[in-house]
């Protein structure tokens, strides 16, 4: 219990003290009243205020509306008779809590008026008591005037924090749906085909296995090598899974088209900053997939790898000398265009296929930073 009062004294710091202070300060002014009759009346309305300013609180609808401007007129009261104005603040709290602009900005402006009638009756009539306290009904009007707005743009900013958590709550459980339903078109496109066939295969040398044992062997071999095909494909399907590195691929690339005798030439930094794992992800897997396009289906003797970063975007270019196998002007299905293009799309990002002097796949990804980091690079 202690530790729980602790950690709201820490969070809210001297707030509750002064809300404290305001609720028991009406007492004191209702008892420099002249006469019983109005001690009691002011007593009566300042236990009147605090039980409906709590209805207030947890009405709905109309009721709300009607509750503060009773309470708007108990304020008012309270100033005139007692040169208690504080009932204000508690006031400007409330209508800073309350959601509909429209409602708002109408009782905001029922409230400052009559506030700031009620405060210059008071002056005009030289009330002492209230004279004695003039410096802190300047600031309890000022509070009237801005407090309301903090609170209300709090609120608003507050609603729109949490819509769009939810929004990225959202768009986080959607990239683990695709990304499930891609792993199971890989797994069905790697495994689907090569197990049908090692069925079949197995079948038939089983059959074979006294008719023609020398073709049963060797069917036996074909099972053989397709599960060691099968086996080395769901390892680099596994290893594509992972996060991967801007960097660590660019280096798997330049061994690839070793290897294949085409010349590389690298421009700019594979080590963007500021990008989420994610994005840094995709994009890496989308570079693999670019490449061996170009090794499996171009016929080119030169690659260009380039990558720029700004801070709207990151834009990644993969340019052969080589021929494009396809319709020009549009992604080729079977040469996994169209699953760079989708990887894309979970990023916000785009593809551009560009025919002419070879191929050209130019990728932009936009480069968003997140709050944590925007403040990292200002403190730079």
């Amino acid at each position: 219990m202690i530790k729980r009062y602790l950690t709201f004294q820490k969070n809210n710091g001297i707030a509750p003290y002064i809300w404290t202070i305001l609720c028991i300060l009406p007492f004191y002014f209702i008892f420099q009243a002249p006469s019983t009759a109005q001690i009691v009346v002011g007593i009566l309305l300042t236990l009147t205020f605090f039980i409906l300013y709590r209805i207030a609180f947890i009405s709905k609808g109309w009721l709300v509306y009607f509750w503060t401007l009773i309470l708007i007129g108990i304020s008012i009261t309270a100033t005139s008779l007692f040169s208690y104005v504080y009932f204000a603040f508690f006031l400007a709290y409330f209508l800073g809590n309350i959601k509909d602009r429209i409602a708002f900005f109408t009782l905001y402006f029922i409230h400052l008026l009559s506030t700031t009638i009620s405060i210059n009756y008071s002056i005009v009539m030289h009330e002492r008591l209230f004279l004695q306290q003039l410096p802190f009904v300047v600031i309890t009007w000022v509070s009237v005037i801005l407090l309301p707005f903090s609170i209300h743009n709090r609120k608003e900013r507050g609603q729109l924090e949490e819509k769009l958590e939810d929004a990225n709550k959202r768009i986080a459980e959607l990239v683990k749906i695709e990304e499930r339903q891609r792993i199971a078109r890989d797994l069905h496109d790697t495994l689907g085909q090569k197990l049908s066939l090692i069925g079949l295969k197995s079948d038939l040398a089983r059959r074979l296995i006294t008719k023609d044992p020398e073709q049963a062997r060797s069917e036996l071999k074909d099972v053989q090598q397709t599960a060691r095909t099968a086996l080395s494909e769901v390892r680099k399907m596994v290893s594509s899974m992972r996060g991967i590195r801007l960097k660590d691929e660019i280096e798997r690339v330049k061994e690839m088209l070793r290897a294949a005798q085409i010349s590389l030439v690298c421009e700019g930094e594979f080590s963007p900053a500021n990008v989420s794992p994610f994005t840094e992800n995709m994009l890496s897997m989308c570079l693999k997939e670019a490449v061996n396009n170009v090794v499996k289906h171009s016929g080119a003797k030169s690659c260009l790898i380039s990558i720029g970063q700004s801070n709207g975007e990151i834009l990644l270019a993969i340019k052969d000398d080589g021929v494009f196998k396809g319709t020009p002007g549009r992604l080729a299905g079977g040469h996994g265009l169209v699953g760079i293009k989708e990887r894309l799309e979970f990023i916000n990002g785009s593809l551009d296929l560009d025919t002419k002097n070879g191929t050209e796949l130019i990728i932009k990804v936009p480069n968003v930073l997140t709050p944590r980091q925007e403040r990292g690079i200002g403190n730079d």
